[in-house]
């Protein structure tokens, strides 16, 4: 009995102890994952720390290099002030040749005065008076410096507001190029162009056609003309015949005949050279901005200012200030951008170029947002196509660089950016044959990148000894996005991405694997996503345009903000100053504000085809139409629009009225188009055969204007009623290919036009009819010159020119200069008449496709010139 009450005893004891164990065991366990996950918020917390930490550190420098840059800015205003000591040394604020007779005699003041212009007074601007920069010259021949910078002088009010001038200057004929829009582009030109955002699918190879950044005259040569390789060509082979006093120059081995004036013929040698002007071109400003086709490229720098591109520019844009510098080290289109962590580096990468094979290969420029100084040129033989994804690592510090090559396997690569001047590749890789719209390092997780685009999203790793491995995103199968279009990381070290269903997805840290998944977020593609300082969440919608806030936890806080469709749909948004937030939109416009308050335009430009330029004849203002079919009016003093309006055609031409009252817009179809230059009222509209009206140009007294076609007629009206009423005179015939440029004689009875076989000829505008004697025109006075073939022009044509290209000039109206526009991107200043075959001139870049269109404004301070596929609006000052 004993025994078997010590037996049951033994046994009860030992189930109390290995309870008590177990008991113990999962106190333990549960004291483990206690301090575990206390651990895990604790070092949560340390990480935003040390990232709030790092945000002071690049504010406090980012204050020391906005010190450094002002100070240059006022070591530059005291050598303004030595310098304007010199009575032979002009002085110049803001670029503006007007003030120049007036600082002669006064000194270099901190804040703006009242301009004057063909005595014009500008009233007084509300904003705030702005320091002025000295701009000074390199002494290259044929270029300025690569970087730029200006300041926004006070603007002027609208033209209701001050009255006409009673001094009317002569005309500018202002013409479009030649080309049309009812020609597509080639498939290599359009994946040149094509958007990875929009995911336009090209087949497209590694070779690029010679005429995909030309203008459209070279669309509609056939391909005999083109491959004919014995032609004599520009100005090589010219020859001046001393007994007829003409010179002989071919375009395509056709001879063109060109007479000189009588006052120009005895004295011309024709192997003289040339030499370039005095006077040099400044870029002042940069309109426009490239989000129809590329993303994360908009960022504010704890300095102020924002920072995106357009062409082959990079602007730096200070709102409040009105300020713009630029970095100018780029040749062709810049596809993309990355910030430093420091805030103060940048990293841009362009495409290849088509025309210059030497110094246009595609590459990466690393260079300091503060001194515009280049610190690294990073692949120039690395890349075959453009560079479409750029990203600094954040987790190191920003040693490294990834970057994604936008050729048909998108190979990505990882750089040491900062070894050597040309950085050090660390491995490179195929990436994915689909289209690929964003690389980035992750935050948290040192040597980890996440990509994506078509059908994919990619996580990969980068070990030790240099080698990435690729793990893909795992979806799953009824919910696989078309393309995954944005990605992002929470403040946790979560990646979020946003898809063109409108979905956001969340993937855990460390992982591949989809952790949560919010679907119907925004109706079509979400196209950006932006983690502020405070762990809330902001999405973009591409289609719909709305902007959407979520908190920390990714819920809806519900404030939803709808951009007007006007501007597009949102390509990307960035953090900006304070609770404010930058938007890019997908037809190129800046927008800032924020979602409870609204957003409001702060760059706006054209979205397409950019053709049709025309300066004001006697205030600074100028107009400009597109394939966008909005034709926009800015202001060139204040650097804005003064009003745009959707005028329903693509247009191709424009052009003042001699008042300045009317504007007169030719489209694609023929039709051309009446409106008033103040209250944008549609006045009339006629339509002259079915082709594009390619320049538009008014006689010196504005009573009768020209309308050159595609359809090689010139087409000549009556006009009455200050420019209300249109009566037609007649059709000049004999041309035998489209027309390009026209111009007209001082006695308002005379034209001269050029066409696309590179004739030049002449007509009585009164009768219509052709006046065959060309050697009776040799001294006729010309109210402007914007033909390219004529005497006066000759020098503007390279050595090996096949008339194609150069595709517009313009003479200044003191007659003393003449700007040329080509189609390698580039804009010349000579000295008139550029008569001499060997004529030197000042090149300056800027622009990434064919310029368009090039004109001096109304006191020929400044040059305005366009860009054709860029969409991008350069304004020059002249110094």
């Amino acid at each position: 009995m004993f025994k078997k009450y010590k037996q049951k005893s033994d046994v009860n004891l030992n189930l109390y102890r290995t309870a008590l164990q177990n008991s113990l065991e999962s106190a333990y366990n549960e004291m483990l994952e206690t301090e575990n996950r206390g651990v895990a918020g604790r070092v949560a917390d340390l990480e935003r720390k040390v990232l709030e930490q790092g945000d002071e550190l690049v504010c406090l420098k980012a204050t020391l290099a906005e010190v450094l840059r002002r100070l240059n800015v006022l070591e530059g205003m005291r050598n303004a002030s030595s310098l304007q000591s010199t009575p032979s040394t002009p002085v110049r604020i803001n670029g503006n040749a007007s003030y120049k007779d007036l600082l002669r005699n006064k000194s270099i003041s901190y804040s703006a005065s009242k301009a004057e212009n063909g005595g014009r007074k500008y009233a007084p601007s509300s904003l705030p008076q702005r320091r002025a920069v000295h701009y000074q010259s390199t002494g290259s021949l044929h270029s300025d410096s690569q970087s730029s910078s200006s300041v926004s002088p006070i603007p002027s009010p609208s033209p209701r507001a001050t009255p006409q001038p009673l001094n009317v200057r002569r005309p500018l004929s202002v013409t479009s190029t030649s080309g049309s829009g009812t020609v597509a582009p080639s498939q290599t030109l359009h994946k040149r162009w094509s958007s990875t955002g929009d995911f336009n699918q090209s087949g497209a190879t590694g070779i690029r056609s010679k005429f995909s950044t030309k203008s459209f005259m070279n669309l509609f040569k056939s391909n005999a003309s083109l491959s004919s390789p014995n032609l004599k060509h520009g100005m090589k082979e010219a020859i001046f015949n001393e007994d007829d006093k003409t010179v002989k120059i071919f375009m395509k081995g056709r001879p063109v005949i060109l007479h000189a004036p009588t006052d120009l013929a005895d004295s011309y040698e024709i192997t003289k050279v040339s030499t370039a002007p005095m006077q040099r071109l400044k870029l002042d400003w940069v309109y426009g901005y490239r989000g129809r086709d590329c993303r994360s490229n908009l960022y504010f720098l704890p300095t102020g200012e924002m920072v995106y591109f357009v062409a082959a520019v990079v602007v730096l844009y200070n709102v409040e200030e009105q300020n713009q510098r630029h970095y100018l080290e780029h040749t062709d289109d810049i596809k993309s951008l990355a910030i430093h962590p420091n805030k103060m580096l940048v990293a841009t990468g362009q495409s290849c170029s088509s025309h210059d094979k030497l110094n246009g290969r595609a590459h990466i420029r690393v260079w300091n947002s503060v001194s515009l100084h280049t610190q690294a040129v990073i692949g120039m033989n690395d890349f075959e196509l453009a560079i479409c994804c750029l990203s600094f690592s954040r987790a190191d510090g920003g040693s490294l660089l990834v970057a994604v090559d936008d050729a048909p396997d998108h190979s990505i690569s990882v750089w040491d950016w900062q070894k050597g001047e040309n950085g050090y590749k660390i491995t490179e890789t195929k990436c994915s044959v689909d289209t690929i719209v964003a690389a980035e390092f992750h935050p948290l997780e040192r040597n980890t990148i996440v990509t994506c685009g078509k059908s994919h999203i990619a996580f990969w790793s980068l070990d030790a000894g240099g080698m990435l491995y690729k793990r893909m995103g795992i979806f799953e199968t009824r919910d696989k996005p078309k393309y995954v279009t944005c990605v992002a990381f929470l403040q946790t070290g979560e990646t979020i991405t946003g898809d063109s269903n409108g979905s956001l997805a969340i993937w855990g840290r460390g992982t591949n694997t989809l952790w949560k998944l919010m679907k119907n977020v925004h109706d079509g593609g979400i196209f950006s996503i932006c983690v502020l300082k405070d762990g809330s969440v902001i999405t973009g919608g591409g289609k719909d345009s709305k902007i959407i806030q979520f908190d920390h936890n990714l819920s809806r806080t519900g404030v939803v903000s709808q951009i007007a469709h006007h501007y597009g749909g949102v390509r990307v948004i960035s953090e900006g100053r304070g609770s404010q937030l930058l938007l890019g939109t997908t037809r190129n416009c800046i927008l800032n504000g924020n979602p409870e308050m609204g957003f409001q335009p702060i760059v706006l430009g054209h979205s397409d085809d950019l053709w049709g330029l025309a300066p004001h004849p006697s205030i600074p203002q100028f107009a400009t139409v597109g394939f966008d079919r909005v034709l926009q009016l800015w202001e060139s003093m204040s650097h804005s629009i003064l009003w745009s309006k959707d005028i329903g055609e693509q247009a191709q031409s424009v052009a003042f009225s001699q008042d300045g009252a009317v504007i007169l817009v030719g489209c694609v179809n023929g039709k051309w188009m009446i409106f008033d230059s103040q209250t944008r009222e549609l006045l009339g509209h006629h339509t002259d055969g079915n082709e594009p009206i390619q320049v538009i140009s008014f006689s010196p007294d504005g009573s009768m204007v020209a309308l050159g076609s595609r359809d090689n007629h010139i087409y000549v009206y009556q006009v009455s009623d200050d420019g209300m009423k249109y009566s037609r005179v007649g059709k000049c015939s004999g041309h035998s290919s489209f027309i390009t440029h026209v111009d007209w004689a001082e006695d308002n009875q005379t034209l001269r036009s050029n066409s696309g076989d590179y004739e030049l000829l002449f007509w009585n505008a009164g009768t219509c009819r052709q006046i065959p004697q060309a050697s009776l025109m040799r001294d006729v006075e010309w109210s402007s010159n914007t033909c390219t073939l004529t005497f006066t022009t000759v020098g503007i044509w390279p050595e090996n020119a096949d008339g194609s290209d150069v595709n517009f000039c313009d003479r200044s109206h003191d007659r003393k200069l003449l700007v040329s526009a080509d189609d390698f991107g580039k804009v010349k200043l000579f000295s008139y008449p550029v008569c001499q075959p060997k004529s030197l001139c000042h090149t300056y870049s800027g622009h990434s496709s064919h310029v368009t269109a090039v004109s001096f404004l109304q006191d020929d301070s400044r040059v305005v010139s366009t860009g054709g596929r860029d969409t991008a609006v350069l304004q020059w000052t002249v110094s």
